[in-house]
């Protein structure tokens, strides 16, 4: 299983920030190829996804710590799974996320990542 990293900082409070991703509803907002994402009781969660150009649904399991300001995330019937850390720097967010998968198209990971943090960039700095 390979692992990936990407790390990002924003012009946004920390408090701000993680709101903003601890909510479920916001999910397909800042994760590039999900469509969908609803709360299924628990940790689980509802998700559909487009995934080269086919429409992928599955149960996902979501957990949010706020004294660590951390959010996991995985899927119910694979070994993907991932970890945005917060951490504040004055005014800003430090944004890390780690990727765990089985996928080994480093360049399609890599651009997934970066396209994930433009949008969490996008939707709490504006």
């Amino acid at each position: 299983m390979a692992t990936y990293h990407r790390s990002r900082t924003l012009h946004a409070g920390e408090d701000q920030v993680f709101e903003y991703l601890a909510d479920i509803g916001n999910l397909p907002k800042y994760f590039d190829q999900m469509t969908e994402a609803k709360p299924a009781g628990g940790d689980k969660v509802d998700v559909a996804a487009e995934v080269h150009g086919k429409t992928e649904q599955g149960e996902a399991w979501f957990r949010v710590d706020r004294t660590a300001r951390r959010i996991q995330w995985g899927s119910q019937n694979s070994p993907y799974s991932g970890v945005i850390d917060l951490r504040a720097d004055q005014d800003r967010t430090i944004v890390d996320i780690e990727l765990h998968t089985e996928h080994t198209t480093d360049n399609e990971i890599a651009q997934a990542l970066d396209a994930t943090l433009d949008h969490i960039q996008q939707q709490v700095e504006d």
